[in-house]
Order: structure tokens, then sequence, then C-alpha cells
């Protein structure tokens, strides 16, 4: 009985060769309203003036907090596994809103 309940709740997950292929990116901008959260992945290089966005993610408030989580989660096992990860300081600083609160990656 348990075994039908969890084929019920299985996803089949799609995954095209382009999406798998991944997109860089080195730089990360979030902005939020009261209902979604839009998460920006840019590749920003070394002496270009401009930045592109590589991909938009748009996420409810409880998707976030989820992605908070796993996120967290797993960089603690990354952690435990290769050490810890290190943070350079001074964090590239852009004067870009749009229209919310704004946090960098």
């Amino acid at each position: 009985m348990a075994e039908d309940l969890q084929k019920q709740n299985q996803i089949n997950i799609e995954l095209s060769e382009e999406v798998a292929e991944g997109e860089y990116a080195n730089l990360a901008m979030i902005a939020h309203s009261s209902s979604e959260f839009v998460i920006d992945f840019i590749r920003l290089m070394p002496g270009l003036p401009k930045a592109k966005v590589k991909s938009r993610v748009v996420i409810t408030p409880e998707h976030a907090k989820r992605l908070l989580a796993a996120l967290a989660d797993n960089v603690q096992k990354f952690e435990a596994s290769f050490g810890e990860i290190k943070q350079t300081q001074g964090a590239p600083s852009f004067p870009m809103n749009f229209g919310g609160t704004v946090g960098e990656a």
C-alpha cells in the first residue's frame, strides 16, 4: 500500500540536452515582491563593461525558503567533504535596483 502511494507521488522530470549542459554564472541578483522572488543568474566577465543575465528564475516565497534550506544543507555537506568554502572580501557592488530589496550571491 505504501509502495503504491509512493509511485503516485513520483514526478517524471525531463531534462533536455540543451538545459543539461548548464549555464555558467558567477553572480546572482535577487529581487522580491509580496508574491514572488526573481533570481537573475549573471555572467560577469573581467574587463567587459556589460554583464549578461544568462537565466532568470521566478519562484514563490515558499519555494524560495525551500531553496534556501536546500542550499544550506548542500553547502554543509560540501564543506564536510571538501573543507570550508572561502569567501572573498569586497564582493562587487552594483547600483542596480529591480524595484524591491536586492541581494547578491
